[in-house]
Protein backbone atom coordinates (compact mmCIF):
# COMPACT_ATOMS: atom_id res chain seq x y z
CA UNK A 1 0.00 0.00 0.00
CA UNK A 2 1.53 3.63 -1.17
CA UNK A 3 2.11 5.96 1.72
CA UNK A 4 -0.60 8.22 0.08
CA UNK A 5 -2.97 5.67 0.35
CA UNK A 6 -1.94 5.30 4.12
CA UNK A 7 -2.35 9.19 5.25
CA UNK A 8 -5.85 9.04 3.48
CA UNK A 9 -7.00 6.33 5.69
CA UNK A 10 -4.88 7.87 9.09
CA UNK A 11 -6.57 11.03 7.75
CA UNK A 12 -10.29 9.34 7.87
CA UNK A 13 -9.76 7.56 10.94
CA UNK A 14 -9.14 10.78 12.53
CA UNK A 15 -12.00 12.57 11.12
CA UNK A 16 -13.75 9.71 12.44
CA UNK A 17 -12.37 10.27 16.03
CA UNK A 18 -12.97 14.00 15.62
CA UNK A 19 -16.38 13.54 14.45
CA UNK A 20 -17.48 10.53 17.27
CA UNK A 21 -15.94 12.72 20.13
CA UNK A 22 -18.05 15.84 19.27
CA UNK A 23 -21.10 13.77 18.97
CA UNK A 24 -20.30 12.25 22.36
CA UNK A 25 -19.91 15.51 23.85
CA UNK A 26 -22.65 16.99 21.99
CA UNK A 27 -24.66 14.16 24.03
CA UNK A 28 -23.18 14.40 27.38
CA UNK A 29 -24.00 17.84 26.89
CA UNK A 30 -27.74 17.59 26.34
CA UNK A 31 -27.70 14.81 29.08
CA UNK A 32 -25.42 15.76 31.85
CA UNK A 33 -25.39 19.86 31.73
CA UNK A 34 -27.81 22.56 32.94
CA UNK A 35 -28.18 25.79 33.37
CA UNK A 36 -25.25 26.63 35.24
CA UNK A 37 -23.42 23.14 35.51
CA UNK A 38 -21.70 21.79 32.65
CA UNK A 39 -21.27 18.01 31.96
CA UNK A 40 -17.38 18.48 32.28
CA UNK A 41 -17.79 19.90 35.69
CA UNK A 42 -20.01 17.40 36.86
CA UNK A 43 -17.19 14.78 35.96
CA UNK A 44 -14.83 16.95 37.06
CA UNK A 45 -16.53 16.58 40.80
CA UNK A 46 -17.79 12.73 39.90
CA UNK A 47 -14.37 11.20 38.85
CA UNK A 48 -12.23 11.94 41.99
CA UNK A 49 -14.56 10.71 44.22
CA UNK A 50 -15.36 7.75 42.11
CA UNK A 51 -11.76 6.91 42.53
CA UNK A 52 -11.69 7.37 45.95
CA UNK A 53 -15.16 5.21 46.72
CA UNK A 54 -13.31 2.41 44.92
CA UNK A 55 -9.92 2.90 46.23
CA UNK A 56 -11.41 2.42 49.99
CA UNK A 57 -13.86 -0.29 49.49
CA UNK A 58 -10.95 -2.22 47.55
CA UNK A 59 -8.68 -1.59 50.44
CA UNK A 60 -11.35 -2.55 52.92
CA UNK A 61 -11.80 -5.69 51.20
CA UNK A 62 -8.44 -6.19 50.96
CA UNK A 63 -7.95 -5.83 54.98
CA UNK A 64 -10.82 -8.23 56.42
CA UNK A 65 -9.18 -10.83 53.50
CA UNK A 66 -5.77 -10.29 55.41
CA UNK A 67 -7.71 -10.18 59.20
CA UNK A 68 -9.02 -13.76 58.02
CA UNK A 69 -5.97 -15.34 58.11
CA UNK A 70 -6.35 -14.91 62.54
CA UNK A 71 -9.45 -16.94 62.12
CA UNK A 72 -13.36 -17.12 61.78
CA UNK A 73 -13.27 -15.05 65.40
CA UNK A 74 -11.03 -12.50 64.87
CA UNK A 75 -13.29 -11.87 61.20
CA UNK A 76 -16.77 -11.50 63.67
CA UNK A 77 -15.20 -9.50 65.95
CA UNK A 78 -13.56 -7.10 63.55
CA UNK A 79 -16.66 -6.77 61.30
CA UNK A 80 -19.42 -6.59 64.13
CA UNK A 81 -17.09 -4.17 65.92
CA UNK A 82 -16.98 -2.20 62.43
CA UNK A 83 -20.80 -1.58 62.36
CA UNK A 84 -20.31 0.37 65.26
CA UNK A 85 -17.82 2.29 64.08
CA UNK A 86 -19.23 2.91 60.74
CA UNK A 87 -22.07 3.66 63.10
CA UNK A 88 -20.56 6.20 64.79
CA UNK A 89 -18.61 7.41 61.28
CA UNK A 90 -21.27 8.34 60.04
CA UNK A 91 -22.50 10.48 62.58
CA UNK A 92 -18.92 12.38 62.06
CA UNK A 93 -19.63 12.49 58.34
CA UNK A 94 -23.19 13.72 58.77
CA UNK A 95 -22.02 16.71 60.43
CA UNK A 96 -19.49 17.03 57.77
CA UNK A 97 -22.09 17.01 55.54
CA UNK A 98 -24.11 19.58 56.82
CA UNK A 99 -20.55 22.24 56.27
CA UNK A 100 -20.20 20.74 52.71
CA UNK A 101 -24.25 21.72 51.91
CA UNK A 102 -23.66 25.13 53.39
CA UNK A 103 -19.89 25.76 51.85
CA UNK A 104 -21.64 24.56 48.44
CA UNK A 105 -24.49 26.69 48.66
CA UNK A 106 -21.88 29.81 49.55
CA UNK A 107 -19.92 28.91 46.61
CA UNK A 108 -23.03 28.92 44.62
CA UNK A 109 -23.94 32.49 45.98
CA UNK A 110 -20.23 33.75 45.18
CA UNK A 111 -20.28 34.26 48.95
CA UNK A 112 -16.20 33.58 49.13
CA UNK A 113 -15.74 34.99 53.35
CA UNK A 114 -18.73 33.10 54.23
CA UNK A 115 -17.36 30.13 52.22
CA UNK A 116 -14.39 29.82 54.33
CA UNK A 117 -15.91 30.59 58.07
CA UNK A 118 -18.32 27.70 56.87
CA UNK A 119 -15.25 25.18 56.17
CA UNK A 120 -13.29 26.23 59.45
CA UNK A 121 -16.46 25.87 61.57
CA UNK A 122 -17.99 22.21 59.85
CA UNK A 123 -13.93 21.10 61.26
CA UNK A 124 -14.32 22.31 64.31
CA UNK A 125 -17.65 20.89 65.05
CA UNK A 126 -16.49 17.60 63.64
CA UNK A 127 -13.30 17.11 65.76
CA UNK A 128 -15.44 18.39 68.95
CA UNK A 129 -17.89 16.12 68.74
CA UNK A 130 -15.44 12.85 67.71
CA UNK A 131 -13.50 13.60 70.84
CA UNK A 132 -16.49 13.68 72.81
CA UNK A 133 -17.59 10.55 71.28
CA UNK A 134 -13.96 8.75 72.05
CA UNK A 135 -14.21 9.75 75.45
CA UNK A 136 -17.76 7.78 75.95
CA UNK A 137 -16.91 5.21 73.83
CA UNK A 138 -13.29 4.31 76.27
CA UNK A 139 -15.70 5.05 79.68
CA UNK A 140 -18.43 2.29 78.20
CA UNK A 141 -16.50 0.13 76.49
CA UNK A 142 -17.28 -3.54 78.17
CA UNK A 143 -21.40 -2.45 78.42
CA UNK A 144 -20.97 -1.99 74.97
CA UNK A 145 -19.47 -4.75 74.31
CA UNK A 146 -21.65 -6.78 76.39
CA UNK A 147 -24.46 -5.71 74.37
CA UNK A 148 -23.29 -6.20 71.03
CA UNK A 149 -21.41 -9.65 72.03
CA UNK A 150 -23.66 -11.26 74.90
CA UNK A 151 -24.08 -14.54 73.26
CA UNK A 152 -20.82 -14.41 71.38
CA UNK A 153 -17.73 -17.05 72.28
CA UNK A 154 -14.76 -15.97 74.35
CA UNK A 155 -12.38 -15.61 71.46
CA UNK A 156 -14.63 -13.00 69.95
CA UNK A 157 -15.62 -11.17 72.93
CA UNK A 158 -11.78 -10.60 73.44
CA UNK A 159 -10.62 -9.79 70.12
CA UNK A 160 -13.59 -7.33 70.20
CA UNK A 161 -12.88 -5.32 73.17
CA UNK A 162 -8.85 -4.78 72.05
CA UNK A 163 -10.46 -3.59 68.74
CA UNK A 164 -13.07 -1.46 70.09
CA UNK A 165 -10.66 0.30 71.79
CA UNK A 166 -8.09 0.40 69.46
CA UNK A 167 -10.80 1.83 67.33
CA UNK A 168 -12.51 4.90 68.86
CA UNK A 169 -8.80 6.66 70.09
CA UNK A 170 -8.91 6.97 66.03
CA UNK A 171 -12.21 8.98 65.91
CA UNK A 172 -10.77 12.76 66.24
CA UNK A 173 -8.04 11.82 63.29
CA UNK A 174 -10.58 10.37 60.97
CA UNK A 175 -13.42 13.30 61.86
CA UNK A 176 -10.61 15.53 61.34
CA UNK A 177 -9.64 14.07 57.70
CA UNK A 178 -13.44 13.34 56.79
CA UNK A 179 -14.41 16.83 57.72
CA UNK A 180 -11.98 18.58 55.52
CA UNK A 181 -12.80 16.29 52.61
CA UNK A 182 -16.46 17.82 52.95
CA UNK A 183 -15.29 21.42 52.74
CA UNK A 184 -13.24 20.64 49.78
CA UNK A 185 -16.26 18.86 48.77
CA UNK A 186 -18.61 21.49 49.21
CA UNK A 187 -16.09 23.78 46.71
CA UNK A 188 -16.03 21.19 43.87
CA UNK A 189 -12.39 20.96 44.83
CA UNK A 190 -12.35 17.02 44.91
CA UNK A 191 -9.21 15.68 43.62
CA UNK A 192 -7.11 16.46 46.80
CA UNK A 193 -9.48 14.92 48.70
CA UNK A 194 -9.06 12.05 47.08
CA UNK A 195 -5.31 12.24 47.89
CA UNK A 196 -6.16 12.23 51.68
CA UNK A 197 -8.50 9.61 51.13
CA UNK A 198 -5.61 7.56 49.64
CA UNK A 199 -3.25 8.50 51.95
CA UNK A 200 -5.07 7.24 54.93
CA UNK A 201 -6.52 4.01 53.49
CA UNK A 202 -3.07 2.93 51.44
CA UNK A 203 -0.81 3.38 54.48
CA UNK A 204 -3.89 1.31 56.51
CA UNK A 205 -2.98 -1.71 54.08
CA UNK A 206 0.58 -0.77 54.47
CA UNK A 207 0.72 -1.17 57.56
CA UNK A 208 -1.81 -4.32 57.80
CA UNK A 209 0.36 -5.93 55.49
CA UNK A 210 3.57 -5.53 57.79
CA UNK A 211 1.46 -6.11 61.81
CA UNK A 212 -0.97 -8.81 60.54
CA UNK A 213 0.80 -10.48 57.35
CA UNK A 214 4.47 -10.53 58.34
CA UNK A 215 4.12 -10.13 62.27
CA UNK A 216 1.20 -11.94 63.32
CA UNK A 217 -0.46 -9.67 65.52
CA UNK A 218 -3.77 -10.20 64.22
CA UNK A 219 -6.49 -7.58 66.04
CA UNK A 220 -3.76 -6.23 67.95
CA UNK A 221 -2.15 -5.49 64.15
CA UNK A 222 -5.15 -3.90 62.66
CA UNK A 223 -5.54 -1.80 65.79
CA UNK A 224 -2.21 0.01 65.47
CA UNK A 225 -2.17 0.34 61.72
CA UNK A 226 -5.37 2.25 62.39
CA UNK A 227 -4.22 4.13 64.65
CA UNK A 228 -1.08 5.09 62.68
CA UNK A 229 -2.62 5.52 59.28
CA UNK A 230 -5.93 7.48 60.72
CA UNK A 231 -3.39 10.06 62.39
CA UNK A 232 -1.25 10.28 59.41
CA UNK A 233 -4.17 11.10 57.48
CA UNK A 234 -5.31 13.64 60.01
CA UNK A 235 -1.97 15.36 59.82
CA UNK A 236 -1.84 15.18 55.97
CA UNK A 237 -5.18 16.76 56.13
CA UNK A 238 -4.86 19.98 58.01
CA UNK A 239 -1.28 20.52 56.52
CA UNK A 240 -3.05 20.72 52.95
CA UNK A 241 -5.86 23.13 53.98
CA UNK A 242 -3.59 25.46 55.75
CA UNK A 243 -0.50 25.35 54.08
CA UNK A 244 -1.31 24.11 50.56
CA UNK A 245 -4.99 24.78 49.01
CA UNK A 246 -5.66 28.10 47.37
CA UNK A 247 -9.36 27.89 47.13
CA UNK A 248 -10.15 28.05 50.89
CA UNK A 249 -7.78 29.93 52.90
CA UNK A 250 -7.94 28.91 56.11
CA UNK A 251 -5.61 29.85 58.88
CA UNK A 252 -5.15 27.21 62.47
CA UNK A 253 -6.98 30.21 64.26
CA UNK A 254 -9.74 29.83 62.42
CA UNK A 255 -10.82 26.02 63.54
CA UNK A 256 -10.85 27.53 67.12
CA UNK A 257 -13.14 30.35 66.80
CA UNK A 258 -16.66 29.88 67.44
CA UNK A 259 -19.28 31.53 65.31
CA UNK A 260 -22.70 30.23 66.84
CA UNK A 261 -24.74 31.61 63.07
CA UNK A 262 -22.50 29.83 61.44
CA UNK A 263 -22.76 26.72 63.54
CA UNK A 264 -26.79 27.22 63.98
CA UNK A 265 -26.49 26.85 60.23
CA UNK A 266 -24.26 23.73 60.28
CA UNK A 267 -26.07 21.77 62.17
CA UNK A 268 -29.62 22.41 61.07
CA UNK A 269 -27.91 19.92 58.15
CA UNK A 270 -25.97 17.84 60.02
CA UNK A 271 -27.69 17.43 63.26
CA UNK A 272 -31.32 15.69 61.88
CA UNK A 273 -28.78 13.42 59.13
CA UNK A 274 -26.42 12.59 62.87
CA UNK A 275 -29.68 11.57 64.40
CA UNK A 276 -31.07 9.83 61.23
CA UNK A 277 -27.65 8.23 60.95
CA UNK A 278 -27.51 7.17 64.70
CA UNK A 279 -31.09 5.62 64.30
CA UNK A 280 -30.09 3.91 61.10
CA UNK A 281 -27.20 2.50 61.80
CA UNK A 282 -28.55 1.54 65.44
CA UNK A 283 -30.78 -0.67 63.52
CA UNK A 284 -28.27 -2.05 61.20
CA UNK A 285 -25.95 -3.02 64.62
CA UNK A 286 -28.94 -4.23 66.09
CA UNK A 287 -29.54 -6.56 63.31
CA UNK A 288 -26.28 -7.08 63.89
CA UNK A 289 -26.99 -8.63 66.79
CA UNK A 290 -29.51 -11.08 65.33
CA UNK A 291 -26.99 -12.30 63.54
CA UNK A 292 -24.68 -13.28 66.93
CA UNK A 293 -27.68 -15.53 67.96
CA UNK A 294 -27.57 -17.27 65.12
CA UNK A 295 -23.97 -18.39 65.67
CA UNK A 296 -20.26 -17.61 64.84
CA UNK A 297 -20.40 -19.40 61.16
CA UNK A 298 -23.61 -16.49 60.33
CA UNK A 299 -21.39 -13.90 61.72
CA UNK A 300 -18.69 -15.05 59.55
CA UNK A 301 -21.00 -15.23 56.16
CA UNK A 302 -22.69 -11.95 57.61
CA UNK A 303 -19.07 -10.10 57.40
CA UNK A 304 -18.15 -11.65 54.18
CA UNK A 305 -21.29 -10.30 51.99
CA UNK A 306 -20.88 -7.36 54.06
CA UNK A 307 -17.21 -6.62 52.36
CA UNK A 308 -18.42 -7.86 48.59
CA UNK A 309 -21.44 -5.99 48.42
CA UNK A 310 -19.95 -2.41 48.52
CA UNK A 311 -17.95 -3.83 45.59
CA UNK A 312 -20.45 -2.97 43.51
CA UNK A 313 -21.77 0.33 45.43
CA UNK A 314 -18.67 2.18 43.93
CA UNK A 315 -19.99 3.62 41.35
CA UNK A 316 -23.79 4.81 43.24
CA UNK A 317 -22.13 5.82 46.36
CA UNK A 318 -19.59 8.52 44.65
CA UNK A 319 -23.00 9.46 42.67
CA UNK A 320 -24.72 9.45 46.00
CA UNK A 321 -20.93 12.28 47.64
CA UNK A 322 -20.99 14.44 44.42
CA UNK A 323 -25.10 14.89 44.13
CA UNK A 324 -24.68 17.20 47.60
CA UNK A 325 -22.03 19.45 45.68
CA UNK A 326 -23.78 19.82 42.60
CA UNK A 327 -27.21 20.28 43.98
CA UNK A 328 -26.02 22.31 46.79
CA UNK A 329 -24.84 24.99 44.67
CA UNK A 330 -27.91 24.84 42.01
CA UNK A 331 -29.87 25.77 45.26
CA UNK A 332 -27.01 28.64 46.30
CA UNK A 333 -28.13 29.94 42.65
CA UNK A 334 -31.92 29.25 43.45
CA UNK A 335 -31.90 27.57 40.25
CA UNK A 336 -34.77 24.94 40.86
CA UNK A 337 -34.71 23.97 37.36
CA UNK A 338 -31.15 22.72 37.56
CA UNK A 339 -31.10 20.79 40.99
CA UNK A 340 -34.36 19.14 39.59
CA UNK A 341 -32.75 18.13 36.18
CA UNK A 342 -29.57 16.48 38.48
CA UNK A 343 -31.05 14.64 40.68
CA UNK A 344 -32.16 12.72 37.88
CA UNK A 345 -29.15 12.72 36.09
CA UNK A 346 -27.19 11.12 39.51
CA UNK A 347 -30.02 8.86 39.54
CA UNK A 348 -29.91 7.64 36.72
CA UNK A 349 -25.77 7.47 36.87
CA UNK A 350 -25.75 5.45 40.04
CA UNK A 351 -27.96 2.87 38.24
CA UNK A 352 -25.97 3.01 34.98
CA UNK A 353 -22.74 2.37 37.00
CA UNK A 354 -24.73 -0.34 39.18
CA UNK A 355 -25.45 -2.48 35.82
CA UNK A 356 -21.70 -1.57 34.79
CA UNK A 357 -20.06 -3.02 38.15
CA UNK A 358 -22.54 -6.53 38.16
CA UNK A 359 -21.08 -7.10 34.63
CA UNK A 360 -17.48 -6.37 35.68
CA UNK A 361 -17.62 -8.53 38.78
CA UNK A 362 -19.89 -11.16 38.67
CA UNK A 363 -17.57 -13.42 36.58
CA UNK A 364 -14.84 -12.90 38.99
CA UNK A 365 -17.23 -13.46 42.01
CA UNK A 366 -16.10 -16.67 43.17
CA UNK A 367 -12.01 -15.85 43.68
CA UNK A 368 -13.47 -12.91 45.32
CA UNK A 369 -15.22 -14.54 47.67
CA UNK A 370 -12.16 -17.03 48.12
CA UNK A 371 -10.22 -14.41 49.54
CA UNK A 372 -11.73 -14.72 52.58
CA UNK A 373 -10.96 -18.59 53.09
CA UNK A 374 -14.73 -19.09 54.57
CA UNK A 375 -15.81 -22.43 55.53
CA UNK A 376 -17.77 -25.12 53.09
CA UNK A 377 -20.99 -24.61 55.26
CA UNK A 378 -21.26 -21.12 54.31
CA UNK A 379 -20.93 -20.94 50.64
CA UNK A 380 -24.00 -21.57 49.15
CA UNK A 381 -25.59 -18.67 52.20
CA UNK A 382 -22.88 -16.14 51.35
CA UNK A 383 -23.34 -16.41 47.23
CA UNK A 384 -27.34 -16.68 47.43
CA UNK A 385 -27.34 -13.29 49.60
CA UNK A 386 -24.88 -11.11 47.47
CA UNK A 387 -26.66 -12.45 44.19
CA UNK A 388 -30.10 -11.38 45.66
CA UNK A 389 -28.89 -8.00 46.98
CA UNK A 390 -26.90 -6.75 43.67
CA UNK A 391 -29.98 -7.66 41.50
CA UNK A 392 -31.71 -5.68 43.46
CA UNK A 393 -29.59 -2.65 43.65
CA UNK A 394 -29.55 -1.25 39.65
CA UNK A 395 -33.36 -0.85 40.51
CA UNK A 396 -33.97 0.66 43.97
CA UNK A 397 -30.43 1.92 45.49
CA UNK A 398 -29.82 4.80 43.80
CA UNK A 399 -33.83 6.12 44.28
CA UNK A 400 -32.96 4.98 47.80
CA UNK A 401 -29.90 7.22 48.68
CA UNK A 402 -29.06 9.37 46.30
CA UNK A 403 -32.64 10.96 46.16
CA UNK A 404 -32.51 12.01 50.08
CA UNK A 405 -28.96 13.09 49.26
CA UNK A 406 -29.70 15.64 47.03
CA UNK A 407 -33.07 16.47 48.82
CA UNK A 408 -30.61 16.77 52.13
CA UNK A 409 -28.51 19.26 50.06
CA UNK A 410 -31.37 21.56 49.24
CA UNK A 411 -32.00 22.04 53.17
CA UNK A 412 -34.70 19.35 53.29
CA UNK A 413 -32.93 17.28 55.92
CA UNK A 414 -35.94 16.61 58.64
CA UNK A 415 -38.28 15.04 56.24
CA UNK A 416 -35.63 12.90 54.61
CA UNK A 417 -34.31 11.83 58.24
CA UNK A 418 -37.74 11.09 59.65
CA UNK A 419 -38.12 9.01 56.49
CA UNK A 420 -34.83 7.36 57.10
CA UNK A 421 -35.39 6.66 60.45
CA UNK A 422 -39.19 5.48 60.21
CA UNK A 423 -38.09 2.63 57.75
CA UNK A 424 -35.07 1.37 58.85
CA UNK A 425 -37.23 0.26 62.31
CA UNK A 426 -40.35 -0.58 60.79
CA UNK A 427 -38.90 -2.36 58.15
CA UNK A 428 -35.21 -3.70 58.39
CA UNK A 429 -35.28 -3.99 61.65
CA UNK A 430 -38.82 -5.47 62.69
CA UNK A 431 -39.14 -7.14 59.51
CA UNK A 432 -35.54 -8.69 59.61
CA UNK A 433 -36.26 -9.66 63.37
CA UNK A 434 -39.13 -11.91 61.71
CA UNK A 435 -37.41 -12.88 58.73
CA UNK A 436 -33.91 -13.82 60.33
CA UNK A 437 -35.20 -15.30 63.63
CA UNK A 438 -39.01 -16.12 64.01
CA UNK A 439 -38.83 -17.28 60.18
CA UNK A 440 -35.64 -19.94 59.50
CA UNK A 441 -34.03 -17.71 56.84
CA UNK A 442 -30.77 -16.74 58.74
CA UNK A 443 -28.60 -13.63 57.40
CA UNK A 444 -30.62 -13.96 53.70
CA UNK A 445 -33.52 -12.82 55.99
CA UNK A 446 -31.61 -9.59 57.58
CA UNK A 447 -30.83 -9.13 53.41
CA UNK A 448 -34.27 -9.15 52.51
CA UNK A 449 -36.20 -7.18 54.52
CA UNK A 450 -33.60 -4.85 53.39
CA UNK A 451 -33.97 -4.74 50.12
CA UNK A 452 -37.88 -4.12 50.69
CA UNK A 453 -36.79 -1.13 52.77
CA UNK A 454 -34.91 -0.02 49.71
CA UNK A 455 -38.32 -0.10 47.60
CA UNK A 456 -40.25 1.78 50.17
CA UNK A 457 -37.76 4.77 50.80
CA UNK A 458 -37.71 5.18 46.64
CA UNK A 459 -41.42 5.58 46.34
CA UNK A 460 -40.84 8.09 49.12
CA UNK A 461 -38.50 10.21 48.00
CA UNK A 462 -39.04 10.26 44.77
CA UNK A 463 -42.90 11.63 45.75
CA UNK A 464 -41.09 13.56 47.40
CA UNK A 465 -38.59 14.90 44.27
CA UNK A 466 -41.65 15.20 42.80
CA UNK A 467 -43.08 18.36 44.08
CA UNK A 468 -42.03 21.54 45.79
CA UNK A 469 -41.47 21.95 49.73
CA UNK A 470 -38.02 20.38 49.42
CA UNK A 471 -36.24 23.64 48.20
CA UNK A 472 -38.19 25.93 50.38
CA UNK A 473 -35.71 26.47 53.16
CA UNK A 474 -33.23 29.38 52.22
CA UNK A 475 -29.95 28.50 54.15
CA UNK A 476 -27.71 31.29 53.07
CA UNK A 477 -28.55 34.79 51.22
CA UNK A 478 -27.26 35.32 47.70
Amino acid sequence: MSHHNQDGIRQRMRRRCFLARRQAGRLADRLLSGETVQYRQVFAILLPILVDQACIILLSLLNTAMISSSGMAAVSAVSTVDSLNLFLLNVFIAIATGGTVIVAQYKGAGNRDMTEQSAAQSISAVVLVSLAVCFLIVLFHMPLIGLLFGSAEPAVLHNARIYLIGSCITYPFIGAVEAVCGALRGVADTKPSLWLSLITNSSYVVFNLVFITLLGWGVWGMSISLFLSRFAGMLCSLVYLVKVNKTLHVRLRDLIRFHLSMIKKILFIGLPFAVEQMFFNGGKLLTQTFVVHLGTLAMGANAIVNSIVPLFQIGANACNLAVVTVVGQCIGRRNIKDARKFIRVFIGLGSVSYIFTILLLMPFLPWIVRLFSPPAEILQTVYFTIIMTVAASPFFWSTSFVTPSALRAAGDSRFTSIVSMSTMWLLRVVLGYVLAIVLPFGIVGVWAAMIIEWVVRSVIFLLRARGTKWYKNVLVEN
